[in-house]
């Protein structure tokens, strides 16, 4: 089945097969977080993006392999409603942005900054820190060897807009400046976006609207 990325809470997840790298989306919880396993193809090994809810559900996706770790893409709580239970379940190294991490209840074991690498077996993910939606939040980069980039976003970057600054021009003109050099020019239009909620975009749909992003102030 071809991959879209639309998911639903209490539906199936939706599974990306690339070449070297499974990942599976899935929808849950009240606010309708997106939560994704990412699989190494050639180790088997398992790295979760954000414990957003319902821990049975992201148990029964992680499956009897287990995973290696856990990433927080921002210290929101309602992206690490089930992060103590999968930790507890599975061992997991928990992950976050540094200067988010004092607001996540579960210890975090690696501090994340700009352009640090994490692993998932064979395959690494670059993280880049976008200030504004909050002052740590991450957003993952897998640069796929065989096709185009793979990037999470949390709540930073959705179809339609940056994430949420609660009406502060300072924290908005932030986001969208990192989120403009640091996603926007170093990224081809191909690049596929997975965000914290909602549907999927790429790089390519939403560039034009950049500049309308700007003149709004959301």
């Amino acid at each position: 089945m071809t991959y879209s990325g639309a998911v639903k809470v209490g539906g199936p997840a939706s599974v990306h097969e690339l070449t070297d790298l499974m990942i599976s989306k899935v929808a849950v919880g009240t606010m309708n977080n997106n939560a994704y396993l990412l699989r190494c193809r050639a180790t088997g090994e398992q790295l979760l993006v954000d414990a957003a809810a319902e821990p049975e559900t992201l148990l029964t996706l992680i499956g009897d392999g287990g995973i290696a770790s856990v990433v927080t893409t921002h210290r929101h709580g309602d992206h690490w409603q089930a992060l103590a239970e999968v930790v507890g379940a599975t061992g997991a190294r928990t992950y976050a942005g540094r200067d988010d991490a004092e607001g996540i209840p579960v210890p975090t074991d690696v501090l994340v900054g700009d352009g640090d690498t994490i692993t998932v077996g064979r395959v690494e993910l670059t993280a880049r820190h976008l200030v504004g939606h909050t002052p740590g939040s991450i957003a993952l980069v897998y640069d796929d060897p065989y096709g185009a980039p793979h990037l999470f976003t949390g709540d930073c970057l959705f179809p339609g807009g940056v994430g949420n600054t609660h009406d502060d021009p300072e924290a908005f003109a932030s986001l969208l400046n990192d989120v403009e050099t640091k996603l926007f020019d170093r990224l081809p239009d191909e690049t596929w976006v997975y965000p914290g909620h909602g549907d999927d975009t790429t790089l390519g749909d939403e560039r034009p609207q950049l500049p309308e992003w700007r003149a709004r102030g959301w």
